[in-house]
């Protein structure tokens, strides 16, 4: 296996762990372990997901994504489940999104 198809599998596999975790502890009560792994592993995603060529359609469903889950979090406070799993999403794609975001930024201050 080569090292960017390494590189390549390991985003995927952040990013679906990412996701299955945060929906899996909306469910189930944890402590601020996972908040803290979530971050890791939403930051794991944005360094190593994300190629150039995908960068304007991952800042835009980042974006889309933070702000439905901040929103989709405080509309749905009284449903416990959805809140908690929103915020756990959130959690999952704000760092990740911030790293896409500055990655943007480098390389348009480069060229």
């Amino acid at each position: 296996m080569a090292k960017g198809e390494a590189k390549a599998m390991l985003g995927r596999w952040a990013f679906l762990i990412g996701v299955v975790l945060a929906v899996i502890f909306g469910f189930i009560s944890a402590g601020t372990w996972l908040s803290w792994l979530l971050v890791v592993i939403g930051l794991v995603v944005g360094l190593v997901n994300i190629s150039d060529k995908e960068v304007g359609a991952f800042l835009t469903a980042g974006t889309v994504m933070v702000l439905m889950g901040y929103f989709g979090g405080q509309t749905l406070s009284s449903v416990v489940y959805l809140s908690t799993i929103f915020n756990n999403i959130l959690t999952l794609f704000v760092p990740a999104t911030i790293v896409v975001a500055v990655k943007s930024v480098l390389s348009l201050a480069r060229n």
